[in-house]
């Protein structure tokens, strides 16, 4: 019991290669949550669509948010994505020991073996009753193929700041996103202005490189940059200008629990495959390699230097460094660099079944986010059947966190006709 929650924990073995379901076998993890004034009644199912990639369900520790909301009228299911969380979880160390089959490997952990696995849980667990879906930023990714590869198992999907460009292209995402966090880093530096001096000086002493985090790494300019990732969740601004505000102890000597924070936060500890498999999600059959996109495009902007005054932050963008920087990353190198050449990517949208779709979906399209570009994701929109949004600038990406975006979203369904009815099950 959580306070509030009864929760079921469960779990459910499936293909680590769905083209090969005699092969190797790994673990998906679900947890149940349920209003316990209601756990025997016969409830709707919902099931949470994590961001990332590479991201483990929320771990709630009490009943608020979009949680709360949903446990008054749904039975909420978690699945941890495969490779993250309690499902046969991998590391550095697991990737690198599978050698020249590493980029094979990494590849099986994509949206569509995501969706299948997903499937699997509905069918097993659930008697193959419809749910809906609530995603969260890379969530939407997994919308999409769900709702390609699989939308007979949907009643309706609500998607929070996460609708991809369609065909996706990573190098068409940089060239946008760059612009953003630009404007971000510009805003940061407005709001608080004696911050561009701290950072500056934190720059220039980590430029000596002699600048050591407490677990070893060398902190370098580039990666104290990418602590701009913040800036597109609140109140990301206010977190890094506290955090900077305790840089220095004395003249140019960095604090330790300055150190032991920025090493908390770029360390990768919690969520390794967030950057391993960032460009993956835009591989197609038809768009080649991924090719290093954000690396390419950062190449092409000389106001992100690391020696350039103001300094900018970058965000959600994976870089090769950072398979060399970063200790717990470092293991994962070669199969990036695998999937980064990799050409044959297997289809993830249907584009004919995305049109005539008839799965009501809702989504929630945050004019101003920093790592979804709005105007992709509404081409996007315009081009799948039954779906609806709403854009606002109240939030950032983080906005399914008011309690209040899941809400709206549900009206936009509500005052069209509502979910589908579910399927027959046993």
């Amino acid at each position: 019991m959580l306070p509030g929650i009864r929760v079921r924990e469960r779990a459910v073995t499936v293909p680590l290669d769905w083209a090969e379901p005699a092969g190797e076998t790994i673990e998906v993890f679900v947890r149940e949550l349920v209003d316990p004034d209601r756990d025997r009644a016969d409830l709707p199912l919902l099931t949470f669509l994590q961001g990332g990639p590479g991201g483990e369900n929320p771990r709630p520790l009490r009943r608020d948010g979009w949680i709360d909301e949903a446990l008054n009228d749904y039975r909420v299911v978690l699945v941890d994505q495969r490779g993250t969380g309690r499902s046969t979880p991998i590391d550095a160390e697991t990737v690198r020991l599978r050698g020249d089959a590493g980029g094979d490997f990494l590849a099986c952990f994509r949206t569509d073996a995501i969706v299948r696995d997903l499937e699997h849980v509905r069918t097993e667990l659930y008697g193959g009753r419809r749910w809906s879906t609530l995603a969260q930023s890379f969530g939407g990714w997994i919308t999409l193929t769900y709702l390609s590869i699989a939308p007979d198992g949907l009643r309706a999907a609500y998607v929070c700041g996460g609708i991809p460009g369609t065909p996706p292209a990573a190098a068409e995402v940089y060239r946008r996103t760059f612009d953003r966090v630009a404007t971000k880093t510009a805003e940061y530096y407005r709001r608080y202005p004696q911050d561009e001096e701290i950072i500056a000086r934190i720059a220039d002493v980590l430029a000596r490189g002699e600048t050591v985090l407490p677990d070893g790494d060398v902190l370098t300019v580039r990666r104290f940059q990418s602590l701009g990732i913040d800036f597109g969740m609140k109140p990301g601004f206010e977190r890094i200008h506290w955090l900077v505000e305790h840089a220095f102890i004395a003249g140019d000597r960095l604090s330790a629990g300055f150190l032991q924070n920025v090493m908390t936060l770029t360390s990768s500890a919690g969520n390794p495959l967030f950057w391993t498999l960032q460009e993956s999600i835009y591989g197609t059959p038809e768009g080649g390699a991924t090719g290093w996109a954000a690396q390419a495009e950062r190449e092409r902007r000389p106001a992100f230097d690391e020696d350039r005054r103001p300094l900018l932050f970058t965000g959600e963008m994976a870089f090769p460094w950072m398979f060399d920087d970063v200790r717990l990353l470092r293991g994962f190198r070669a199969a990036v660099d695998a999937l980064a050449r990799k050409t044959d990517w297997p289809a993830l949208y249907d584009l004919e079944r995305l049109r005539t779709n008839e799965v009501p979906l809702a989504a929630a399209v945050y004019f101003d986010d920093m790592y979804v570009d709005a105007g992709l994701q509404l081409d996007t929109l315009s081009r799948v059947g039954a779906s609806q949004y709403w854009v606002t600038n109240e939030y950032e990406h983080d906005g399914i966190a008011s309690g209040r975006t899941f809400t709206r979203l549900r009206e936009l369904v509500r005052d069209r006709g509502g979910e589908r009815e579910e399927a027959q099950h046993d």
